[in-house]
């Protein structure tokens, strides 16, 4: 890891242009049942609900997923919880952009080693490319 001791991680800003009106885009990546055909880091499968929380079997293993109520802001924030126990916090926001929808999604580093900072960075730009592809057809 790059980053000194005691001092946060950083974070990335991860964004992707998708040439779509902004409430199609939030409308469509707030849907669970679409996780599958855009989000692989996140689901690989067909997802459920248990309760008030989302379960998917992802390439980590099977997490569960926590979106934040659907808002007319574009915050598609969620919270993953690992098969470690471990919650994540993902904040991610659909804003409006001259070419149609701007989606940003923020990683933190935290714990991971440069290399696979390097990695999660690459499956969220396939995941926001993928997300685009499915929305600009």
């Amino acid at each position: 890891m790059s980053h000194g001791t005691g001092a946060p991680p950083p974070s990335r800003h991860i964004c992707r242009v998708i040439a779509c009106p902004p409430q199609r885009v939030y409308g469509y990546a707030a849907n669970p049942e679409h996780l599958p055909a855009w989000a692989a880091g996140l689901a690989r499968s067909e997802v459920h609900r248990e309760g008030d929380v989302l379960v998917a079997d992802s390439p980590m293993g099977r997490v569960t997923v926590r979106f934040v109520p659907r808002n007319d802001l574009g915050v598609l924030d969620h919270d993953v919880t690992l098969p470690s126990g471990e919650t994540v916090y993902n904040p991610m926001r659909v804003l409006a952009h001259p070419d149609g929808a701007e989606v940003v999604f923020t990683l933190r580093q935290r714990d991971m080693t440069d290399a696979e900072f390097d990695r999660d960075t690459r499956m969220v730009e396939e995941d926001l490319a993928r997300l685009a592809a499915l929305l600009e057809d």
